[in-house]
């Protein structure tokens, strides 16, 4: 703990000062509607939509991952960090149909939609998923930069933090978590932002960073023979991710159910565009600097998910430490503060309502409560499992999601294209894509043992699998779809693009300008450039 300096410790300080009085403002609020406690009332204007979603997206395990994952195989997985693109179809595409709707919830969607057994799976595969990815993910890499950043005992710092953020998650419901995201969204990109710069300065400028860098470390597009990334994969593999978790995923979309209206959610999303161009650059490219570092003589580092924190230590001088410092521990808390509501609204909204459904408004808020409660525990709980991680986090994230991602993405996506798709098609998709996704898993878990088909199974790249398992799931939902029942026209009333009405689509029309139009295609440009420049047309070359 020598490295932090008494102006960093007052930094810290300031900072959780200023959540706690945050989170105290939030909780003098009523709290005893469900719509105030998990939506905020939907009242949340664009900003803090989008600071929010950031927040909610980066996360400690990126922070970690990221940059981990950049010093050990370069910028390849930098494709699921330029996705603003599909931040965009949430607000352009989703958010008419989720705010039509009024839901809570993305599995209440989908029972409006299909139907209530729709409904219950996806609620209780949300919250599975949240636990073996973003809960234990997200407390894991936590324990890492606690570790070795602020010198605290892993499982101390961890318990401490999830318990922290809990605290106010409970007490404050969606709208001291999304207040608070907003400030802490601020304070990571500015942290991040200070460290690349003095990780470029000590190299030398961005020219030296290219210079001792390999070409194949700076290539977005890696050869089809790539046995983990290659271009092909990489390229159509990362979207259908990308469209689940932006798009249909509770813990990003609930940001936009709490908006004012369509024109707010849909300026919170171009917004949050804007703010994820950042990530790629903050937070992949100091892994990068690291690595050259490392080569260099210049820094020394133990493994690569420690890329980040050792930047810290060894780059900046007293005072920033301490900015940085509060960044990361925003992002940890962000994240957390995120999954945990998430995970009380799926739980309180989807399952209990429906099976106490003559519950008062108090007693659900305290339900929600009692359940934000227990995702913090199995948080705690979650803690030693994850050590057992091995390999570079962030891929392990991507991987695991490429298994749950495609047949809810498919749902999501046909549902509101389609009027013919129908519950009987989405069920078997469901279903189907994730007992798929779970034998994929079991199998590589035990690939040792295996030979033959199931060890070719086993064995096939994760992009392709997650490429073919999307397109499985389309044609299961299209062929059963076309083999049974037509859908009534009145379930469908404003929840697909056929089924929209005259007037709905013209307040939807006139909830956009032209401006919101140029700035969205201004990042769809941006990421396309980014995308040529890191290429072998690029430095790369």
């Amino acid at each position: 703990m020598d490295f932090l300096g008494v102006i960093d410790w007052v930094v810290v300080g300031l900072y959780f000062l200023i959540i706690a009085g945050i989170s105290a403002w939030s909780m003098k609020k009523k709290k005893d509607s469900t719509q105030e406690y998990f939506l905020a009332d939907r009242n949340i204007g664009w900003f803090v939509i989008g600071t929010s979603i950031l927040a909610s997206n980066i996360g400690s395990e990126h922070v970690v991952g990221l940059a981990g994952t950049a010093a050990r195989s370069g910028l390849v997985l930098g494709h699921y960090e330029l996705h603003s693109w599909i931040c965009l179809m949430l607000g352009w595409v989703f958010v008419p149909f989720y705010l039509r709707s009024h839901v809570f919830t993305m599995p209440e969607f989908l029972e409006r939609r299909y139907n209530g057994t729709a409904r219950w799976f996806l609620s209780v595969v949300s919250l599975v998923s949240y636990v073996l990815t973003k809960v234990s993910v997200t407390v894991y890499a936590g324990a890492i930069v606690v570790t070795s950043f602020l010198g605290i005992d892993f499982w101390t710092g961890a318990f401490l933090l999830v318990v922290m953020t809990g605290i106010y998650t409970v007490l404050g419901g969606m709208r001291a978590v999304v207040y608070t995201e907003a400030m802490q969204a601020i304070v990571l990109l500015l942290g991040s932002i200070i460290l690349t710069f003095a990780g470029l300065a000590e190299l030398g400028g961005w020219n030296a960073l290219i210079r001792l860098t390999p070409k194949e470390n700076l290539n977005l597009f890696l050869p089809l023979s790539n046995p983990d990334f290659p271009w092909a994969g990489i390229l159509f593999a990362s979207p259908i991710v990308g469209l689940w978790y932006w798009c249909t995923d509770q813990y990003i979309v609930q940001r936009c159910l709490a908006a004012r209206d369509e024109r707010q959610a849909r300026r919170g999303t171009i917004f949050a565009a804007y703010l994820k161009l950042f990530p790629f650059f903050i937070f992949m490219i100091p892994g990068i600097i690291a690595a050259a570092l490392v080569s260099t003589g210049k820094m020394q580092m133990s493994q690569p998910d420690q890329a980040f924190p050792t930047l810290v230590k060894t780059l900046l001088p007293i005072g920033l430490r301490g900015l940085v410092a509060g960044g990361l521990l925003a992002a940890l808390m962000s994240s957390l503060a995120a999954v945990f509501n998430s995970c009380s609204t799926l739980f309180t909204i989807d399952i209990y309502r429906k099976l106490k459904p003559a519950s008062s408004e108090k007693h659900l808020v305290f339900v929600g409560r009692v359940a934000t409660t227990v995702v913090v525990v199995c948080g705690v709980l979650w803690i030693p499992v994850m050590k057992g991680i091995s390999g570079t986090l962030y891929q392990y994230l991507q991987s695991v999601q490429s298994y749950l991602a495609p047949p809810i993405a498919a749902v999501f996506l046909l549902g509101i294209f389609s009027k013919r798709i129908n519950s009987a098609g989405a069920l078997t998709a469901l279903i189907g894509g994730f007992a798929v996704g779970m034998f994929r898993i079991f199998l590589e878990l035990n690939k040792a043992s295996l030979s033959g088909f199931f060890y070719a199974f086993a064995t096939l790249n994760f992009l392709y699998f997650c490429i073919l398992l999307f397109l499985f799931c389309i044609g299961l939902l299209i062929v059963v779809s076309l083999l049974t029942a037509k859908p009534s026209e009145d379930q469908l009333n404003g929840l697909t693009y056929a089924t929209t009405v005259a007037a709905d689509r013209e307040k939807s029309r006139a909830s956009w300008t032209r401006t919101d139009l140029v700035l969205s295609l201004i990042v769809v440009v941006f990421i396309v450039a980014v995308f040529i420049y890191f290429s072998p047309l690029g430095i790369a070359g």
